[in-house]
């Protein structure tokens, strides 16, 4: 990528500064949740390991903080060597248009092995990212940290979501995700990096786990619609 950071001579808004409180508050959550995140960690590791062939993580350059790029850390959920150009034609077609951001999972990604959707359903995918938030590269509150392809096509405008740092969960993942459109959660975005605070902050993180629960109920009813549909049944031979 060319340049990704956001130039030295723009003049950095009040909003814009990483507050010691949020730091503080990473650190603090993790400390406490970290014996059985990393006891699920361990269980998640364990499983991609027996299912698939390849690593057990997947790292991939981010652009973050003020369009720093810096290397994200995932469950990997895609079989190894998974071509990226349909995901590359499908987020441009999104930008393009103001239809829901809907997952290539939700309708159906081949580049998936068995059971990762279900870890990308959970979010469980992403918890390596914690390792991100201690580096001081993420927070646990924040917007998604975008593709480096996708940031080229950002607006000078729609950078401004980048005036602080990604997050695990966010203001646009509590607030419809993959019912809103790629103009709707630029704006969410930016109004969490305009409008932070501990109260938003706690509130996000608290409205995340109900989300998440009914996100995956939806997925579920959504497999089980398709599982009960009849096969196409081709007609039969006349008899000679």
């Amino acid at each position: 990528m060319k340049d990704a950071t956001l130039s030295v001579s723009e003049p950095l808004p009040a909003c814009a500064a990483i507050p010691l409180w949020k730091r503080l508050l990473d650190l603090s959550c993790i400390l406490l949740a970290s014996p059985v995140v990393f006891l699920v960690m361990g269980f998640i590791a364990l499983g991609i390991k027996l299912i698939s062939r390849g690593p057990v993580f997947f790292r991939q350059e981010r652009v973050g903080y003020r369009g720093h790029p810096f290397n994200c850390f995932k469950f990997r959920t895609m079989k190894v060597d998974a071509a990226v150009a349909s995901h590359q034609d499908y987020l441009k077609d999104l930008m393009q248009s103001e239809a829901p951001m809907t997952k290539l999972d939700l309708i159906g990604d081949p580049r998936l092995f068995p059971l990762a959707s279900a870890l990308r359903a959970t979010g469980l995918d992403e918890l390596p990212q914690i390792f991100n938030v201690l580096r001081g590269e993420m927070s646990l509150v924040g917007p998604r940290p975008c593709l480096l392809y996708e940031y080229e096509k950002y607006l000078p405008s729609q950078k401004r979501r980048f005036n602080t740092l990604p997050g695990l969960t966010g203001l646009w993942q509590v607030s419809g995700k993959n019912k809103t459109s790629f103009a709707e959660m630029i704006n969410l975005d930016i109004a969490y990096a305009e409008n932070r605070s501990l109260a938003l902050d706690l509130t996000i993180m608290l409205k995340t786990f109900p989300v998440l629960a009914l996100q995956c109920c939806e997925i579920l009813k959504q497999r089980l619609r398709k599982s009960r549909r009849p096969p196409n049944l081709k007609p039969r031979q006349p008899c000679p």
